[in-house]
């Protein structure tokens, strides 16, 4: 067959997880089409709550400062009780931001927001989505995928070298692959709806009926909107009315009172809370990413994170792998990720139990931090280390001084499309310098200082060791200054050997 490639990669959905997907691809110099099938951007707020590892993401891409300016952290949330008084409580539980974690809140961007300005940061890139194309079918083979994407104008037919489907929990790609989505319903049937409405206050999150089904619902102020988002279950059967008029009725019911009138509806839908997972993310040049490989509950605000995360994961292995990097890259994907999701699957459906009972909080477990790769071949120590900093864990952040005596982070260094290799008290000459790997001397005679110790205490290092970050910020490796052979191997296997050209790196 021939290849006469349209494009590296077809994404198929223009959600937060395609448009993730997108940026990554777009920033390393890969060609792709970014297609929806809608005609238009998604309008609802179906996902609002940005996790602070999430946080850590965007600001890796550049929009972390624009998603705060057009959104903002959560208000108190006010329970209402029978006896017509109220309880204003913090619904997230948070410690205080440290050096090396510096994002502990949750903001709250409705996702028609945040997929605003991730459009916007992909037309930064040079790209964008191509609205009203559907995927209608696509055959693959060892060099390629042939996909036939329909349109207004007619059905056209293209060769890309990988398809990736990030087209929801009803998408397509993984039905047509065949790939099994096992899981439950978990019993509960909801409205979400974006609305105008008088009667109650901007400042606070209320919530009427709690710990019971038939009652329950709740009106959040949407940061960044004049509009309030109304959450609640309904009966498992029979229409539900989403006109103005019915979501006014339905609050006088449960609430008990007539003076919360809604004015007009932006977005409403009905859905039925699922809990599924693929049985895989990949089929031979085909993946599945977001929501098209797991659907969560809503509560914890998992899912819209647990997709951009994918996204974040498989964009740097596809770009490496198209420039050069061994395949089997490509493998730990699904060996990464897949348990995540499953971890995720099981955090929110806990929470949704609690929800039923009026005692959902939401803690640390929910701002997927402590989310790591440890058993991935993707992790090596050598010497094997006994505690503090693992490879596989999330790479922590700390402030630093250059030696010319500038204040940076170490997030600083990380951000962009490279690895980042950190060498403490060593010789930077030992490790050549190549394409895609940014090298850093810290400690004596080296360009950065750890003036305050926090790079110490966050990373616990040893006199020549190396601490060498994955490009979505996940320690790859940590090696002793005898153990170089090993790295150099490691550095290999991920198209870094020496000489290697890597991708075309387009910097934030």
């Amino acid at each position: 067959m021939a290849n006469d490639f349209a494009a590296d990669v077809l994404i198929c959905g223009a959600g937060a997880t395609g448009l993730t997907l997108a940026i990554e691809l777009a920033r390393r110099g890969v060609s792709f089409r970014l297609v929806e099938k809608l005609d238009d951007p998604f309008r609802g707020s179906r996902g609002k709550g940005i996790q602070p590892r999430t946080q850590e993401v965007f600001e890796d891409l550049g929009i972390l400062d624009r998603l705060m300016a057009v959104g903002g952290f959560y208000p108190k949330q006010r329970e209402y009780r029978e006896d017509g008084g109220h309880a204003d409580t913090d619904m997230i539980e948070a410690d205080p931001a440290t050096p090396a974690e510096p994002y502990h809140l949750p903001l709250m961007v409705p996702q028609f927001l945040t997929e605003r300005v991730l459009r916007e940061r992909l037309a930064e890139l040079g790209a964008g989505p191509e609205y009203g194309v559907e995927l209608a079918g696509f055959d693959q083979d060892a060099d390629g995928v042939t996909a036939r994407l329909v349109k207004q104008a007619g059905t056209e037919t293209i060769r890309i070298r990988w398809l990736v489907g990030a087209d929801g929990g009803r998408g397509f790609v993984r039905q047509a692959l065949g790939i099994d989505f096992p899981g439950r319903t978990l019993g509960v049937r909801a409205i979400v709806a974006d609305v105008s409405l008088s009667g109650l206050s901007r400042d606070v999150w209320h919530r009427f009926g709690e710990g019971d089904m038939r009652r329950q619902i709740s009106a959040c102020p949407l940061a960044g909107t004049d509009l309030f988002q109304l959450q609640g279950p309904v009966p498992m059967d029979g229409d539900i009315d989403l006109s103005a008029t019915g979501l006014t009725g339905l609050l006088a019911a449960r609430t008990g009172r007539d003076d919360i009138v809604v004015h007009d509806v932006s977005w409403a839908s009905v859905f039925t809370m699922n809990a599924r997972l693929a049985d895989r993310y990949r089929a031979g040049r085909v993946f599945l990413a977001g929501d098209a490989a797991h659907v969560h509950p809503p509560t914890g605000g998992q899912g819209l994170n647990t997709s951009v995360q994918d996204a974040y994961n498989l964009g740097w292995k596809l770009a490496s792998v198209i420039s050069g990097a061994p395949p089997a890259l490509l493998d730990s994907y699904e060996a990464e990720r897949r348990p995540v999701a499953q971890a995720m699957l099981g955090l929110s459906t806990g929470l949704l139990d609690a929800m039923k009972r009026g005692e959902m909080r939401r803690g640390r477990d929910v701002h997927q931090l402590d989310i790591g790769y440890p058993g991935s071949r993707l992790a090596l120590e050598k010497p094997e280390r006994a505690g503090g900093l693992l490879a596989g864990d999330r790479a922590p952040d700390a402030p630093i001084r250059g030696a010319a005596g500038q204040a940076k982070r170490l997030f600083d260094l990380f951000r962009g499309p490279h690895w980042t290799l950190l060498g403490f008290e060593g010789d930077r000459g030992l490790v050549l310098p190549r394409a895609g790997l940014h090298i850093h001397a810290i400690g004596r005679h080296g360009e950065l200082v750890d003036e305050a110790g926090h790079f110490d205490a966050a990373y616990a290092p040893r006199p020549g060791d190396w601490f060498l970050i994955r490009p979505d910020n996940y320690v790859g490796a940590i090696v002793a200054a005898d153990e170089l052979p090993a790295l150099e191997a490691y550095l290999a296997t991920v198209g870094l050997g020496p000489g290697a050209k890597g991708p075309i790196a387009i910097q934030p």
